[in-house]
């Protein structure tokens, strides 16, 4: 994908991948704007940033997404770029009671926010001369972390969405991207940014961004290759022969 010139809007923009997307993006002359729930973290990512804008959203309500979206596109008439980065991380024991409420906010944070911002937006996109639809999913989307079931569930659901909106969207001008990142040392959970056997952020943005320089459909760095081998490198071909079966 060509990384210049664009409007951007980065969900989750105000720390982790996202603010580290943010940031590279900036600097290849695009117009970033950061969405998140915490003005702090906004606030923060945009002095380091300047020309970079941020704006207020909780991607859990969904009440308030449509009327985002519309505020959004007439402040940024240019959006041609969404990153659905936003996400939360819960430890859970699927084999006993899991909690209602990491049960209701991880599905709502990062499945459901996704499906329905970009909803929202897509009218405004499929109009743009050329767009793209980035999903922030996971290694887990492939291999599933048994202790982390629910999220992991939620990255596997946001995967299959994503080659379900790529097949839908192929005749259009709008790109759908799968950015899968391995573990990463960010703030997701606990201990994670210090965490040794977790791939620097640093190094992650840098592989990750090269990647988006070029015409692959899914973002893979090296070290979640394995992860993602699991379920085969190819899975949208054979996604795309299956559902052409049912044309006509």
């Amino acid at each position: 994908m060509n990384l210049n010139g664009n409007t951007v809007l980065i969900t989750g923009g105000g720390s982790g991948i996202g603010q580290g997307l943010a940031h590279a993006l900036h600097q290849w002359d695009s117009k970033v704007i950061i969405a998140g729930r915490r003005r702090r973290q906004l606030d923060e990512t945009l002095r380091a940033n300047p020309g970079m804008e941020a704006v207020e959203l909780d991607i859990t309500d969904a009440g308030s997404i449509a009327a985002f979206a519309q505020s959004l596109v007439s402040k940024y008439p240019s959006l041609n770029v969404l990153v659905n980065n936003a996400g939360i991380m819960r430890t859970d024991d699927v084999s006993g009671a899991v909690s209602e409420e990491d049960l209701i906010s991880t599905i709502s944070t990062n499945l459901l926010g996704p499906i329905r911002l970009t909803s929202a937006l897509i009218g405004h996109l499929k109009r743009q001369p050329a767009a793209a639809v980035i999903n922030v999913t996971s290694g887990l989307a492939f291999t599933p972390k048994a202790t982390s079931a629910v999220y992991s569930a939620t990255k596997a659901a946001l995967h299959s969405y994503s080659l379900s909106l790529r097949y839908q969207l192929k005749n259009s001008p709008v790109r759908v991207l799968e950015l899968a990142p391995p573990w990463v040392q960010t703030d997701l959970t606990p201990g994670q940014k210090t965490e040794p056997r977790a791939m620097p952020l640093a190094d992650y943005l840098r592989e990750a961004i090269a990647l988006l320089e070029t015409d692959s459909d899914e973002i893979l760095v090296e070290r979640v290759r394995p992860q993602r081998n699991n379920a085969g490198p190819n899975e949208h071909v054979f996604v795309d022969t299956f559902n052409d079966r049912f044309k006509g």
